[in-house]
């Protein structure tokens, strides 16, 4: 498999462009004052949204996929788009999504697709087997993958998880709280309706 140009994209083009791009966007969080804006409660989604980005990703990294974990990959998938959707809805109260985060945005919201698009091209008889077609049998029970990642690819994806995506998503968290005396949600955005700046 670490032969199969699929996998080498997945692992050296989908992922780091991902990562990069979560990075991005705290830097643009962090350029709009958010910690005064819309504060911990905004944070506090994009951790869920980490999450939820993050429980698919280890999957694919850790476990061989069958049609249980494509399944968990689909609805992941939808429940991350309907967060995202309550980002930016949030986000509007008191908070202007310049169009670089935007843009960001496209991006962290795409990679996902095409990294679950890539794993069923993968595993199409798995995929075939969840709607009951095809010539596979489901299988939905969690195994352990055969042939693992090699070592050093995980401590570095797992490092650079923790350096650049977690921590400073955690900073921004705690760093609203602070600014709002341990409050999730600034007086600015009590105040506002939701696309309130993204009609000004």
């Amino acid at each position: 498999m670490l032969n199969d140009p699929m996998v080498l994209i997945l692992m050296y083009f989908v992922l780091p462009v991902w990562l990069i791009a979560g990075f991005a966007d705290w830097l643009c969080h962090r350029a709009t004052h958010i910690e005064s804006t819309t504060g911990a409660k905004e944070s506090l989604i994009h951790l869920l949204m980490f999450a939820e980005v993050g429980i698919p990703l280890l999957a694919a990294m850790f476990m061989e996929i069958n049609s249980l974990v494509i399944a968990v990959m689909m609805i992941v998938f939808v429940i991350h788009e309907a967060t995202a959707i309550w980002d930016v809805r949030y986000a509007t109260t008191a908070r202007t999504v310049s169009p670089i985060e935007q843009h960001v945005h496209s991006f962290l919201e795409m990679i996902p697709l095409m990294g679950l698009v890539s794993v069923i091209s993968l595993h199409w008889g798995q995929f075939l087997a969840l709607f009951g077609v095809g010539p596979e049998e489901a299988r939905f029970d969690l195994i352990w993958k055969q042939q693992q990642l090699p070592v050093a690819y995980i401590v570095t994806v797992m490092a650079v998880i923790l350096l650049f995506e977690l921590l400073p998503y955690l900073e921004e968290f705690f760093r609203g709280l602070r600014a709002n005396s341990g409050r999730l949600v600034p007086p600015k955005a009590r105040r506002n309706k939701a696309g309130e700046t993204a009609m000004r």
